[in-house]
């Protein structure tokens, strides 16, 4: 056993669990215990003139105790909610042996302790909702202390606030805010909304691997490692686009996917390394049709999640109803910018993003820097849902010409509140033009940017035997998740987001704090 050190109160819980043992209870008794009932359940539903949860069994955490001699009440916390439980120490100790409550109930069980109660709901004389123990089951013991929030004269108290603490520890978080869990159980019903809305139009859900030889359909940063057997270095998925397209390559109409992409890039509100992306494509459609598509899916999400298509973002009354703004690019920077680039070679566009202050590197080619200005001086302006659209060439390696200008493309991106969404195509179905798209991006790569795509040629090969005119969509359901609940940070909407190791933070502080000195 490690030499560690305990804090005084987790050394007493260790010593009462000696105790318990010694008394001959199990702290972890691996027997199944028979719950047929929670507190939501037992608190919308119970009526005395009925007579109905007279045989309840329900188990949760101890959250709070008043012992007053032979009586007790207590407040058990389950997956639903919180009730109030009375135990009597003659109705669970019913023969002269009193140790269970005395000893058990009174001295060895901690707040934070999961039991299991048997017994009768009923109303108290001041008419709170409880449940009658009969019977008290210890079921794990809790060796730490839980922070427990108090309130005293309005003024809270031990409050487990900080994020640092609230997202390494999310179980913690979970148990002592349980409205956390909102947040999670809204998540569950976007991702269950969106299948829905896909399986009606015909889609079909699929899997594509995770490990990819060539980290393709995004322009990022991989995370690389290095296959054993096969000798050969293998990359975490950047995205699932161009597996999604073989399949539609091969005869699908209709694809999506729940990924799990990850990208080796910072960290902050809006980003994590490892995130949540899904993806869908659509044979013989358009990014029009995908436009309109978008629209009634997050009327849709919105509805079911929060029962109206206006949801409050910051300060911000966002509405997911009726039909978006669509604004081309080069139209948007010179609105916000007040500069036409359109037309601009690369020096040009560098000469242009000097006179605007936008930071730019020597590796950026037009794209980059085309994006450059636009995140600088439009993405803030885009609160209400808008579809960015008509991106140039050089912005966008696998979508489909623009019908009307070959020096765009058939793109759109939707923003809400500043923030890219979604990103969607009129694909690329050209193998020829892809392979020349493919070639232009590798001779960025040899510039210098880690962040360009690799050539795919296997995806090419696809492409040659023919896909039909697709429209692909991509969305985070993580920051999906934060605009339909309202949450400023990612790391609010993942259970356990990544974060800086223990050790090298302490680190940080401590020398942080050293400077400061």
């Amino acid at each position: 056993m490690a030499n560690i050190e305990y804090s005084e109160q987790e050394q007493i819980r260790r010593e009462s669990l000696a105790k318990l043992r010694e008394l001959g209870i199990e702290p972890y008794p691996a027997a199944e215990y028979p719950v047929n009932a929670d507190a939501a359940e037992i608190a919308a539903g119970f009526d005395p003139e009925k007579g109905n949860f007279q045989e309840v069994c329900i188990a949760g955490r101890i959250m709070s105790r008043r012992i007053m001699g032979a009586a007790s009440f207590g407040e058990l916390q389950d997956e639903s909610g919180r009730i109030q439980i009375y135990v009597k120490r003659d109705e669970i100790c019913p023969d002269e042996d009193k140790t269970m409550y005395n000893t058990v109930w009174k001295k060895l069980l901690d707040i934070g302790d999961i039991i299991g109660i048997k017994g009768f709901a009923f109303y108290t004389q001041t008419g709170q909702l409880s449940v009658h123990a009969k019977e008290l089951t210890l079921l794990s013991k809790s060796l730490r202390v839980l922070p427990i929030v108090k309130e005293l004269d309005g003024q809270i108290f031990d409050a487990f606030a900080d994020p640092e603490l609230r997202y390494r520890q999310r179980y913690v978080d979970l148990i002592v805010n349980p409205q956390v869990k909102d947040t999670f159980i809204k998540r569950a019903k976007i991702v269950a909304t969106m299948r829905e809305y896909f399986n009606a139009a015909g889609c079909l859900e699929v899997e594509t691997p995770i490990l990819q030889s060539i980290p393709g359909g995004a322009t990022a940063r991989p995370f690389i490692t290095h296959h054993n057997a096969l000798d050969i270095p293998l990359y975490l998925r950047i995205a699932n686009e161009l597996y999604l397209k073989r399949l539609i390559v091969g005869g699908y109409n209709g694809v999506y996917e729940f990924a799990k992409d990850f990208r080796n890039e910072g960290m902050d509100k809006t980003h994590n390394p490892e995130f949540t992306c899904m993806e869908i494509y659509v044979a013989y459609k358009d990014y029009n049709w995908m436009m309109e598509f978008v629209e009634k899916m997050l009327a849709k999400i919105s509805t079911a999640v929060n029962g109206t298509t206006v949801v409050k973002i910051g300060e911000n009354d966002v509405d997911f109803g009726g039909v978006y703004r669509r604004l081309p690019i080069l139209d948007a920077i010179k609105e916000y910018a007040g500069v036409d680039v359109k037309g601009m070679d690369e020096n040009e566009l560098r000469s242009t993003c000097k006179k605007l202050g936008v930071e730019i590197e020597p590796s950026m080619g037009k794209g980059k820097l085309i994006d450059a200005i636009f995140g600088e001086y439009c993405e803030k302006n885009l609160i209400q849902p808008t579809f960015v659209t008509d991106y140039p060439v050089e912005m966008s390696p696998l979508t489909k010409r623009h019908r009307t200008d070959p020096s765009l493309t058939e793109r759109f991106e939707l923003f809400v509140c500043g923030k890219e969404l979604a990103n969607a195509y009129s694909e690329l179905n050209d193998p020829i033009d892809q392979l020349e798209r493919f070639e232009e991006q590798a001779a960025l790569k040899s510039k210098g940017d880690d962040e360009a795509m690799f050539i795919d040629y296997d995806f090419v090969r696809a492409l040659e035997y023919g896909m039909p005119p697709t429209s692909g969509l991509g969305m985070g359901i993580d920051r999906l998740t934060m605009f339909m609940t309202g949450q400023t940070a990612i790391q609010d909407v993942l259970f356990f987001p990544q974060m800086k190791p223990e050790k090298k933070l302490k680190k940080e502080e401590k020398e942080e704090k050293e400077d400061k000195e």
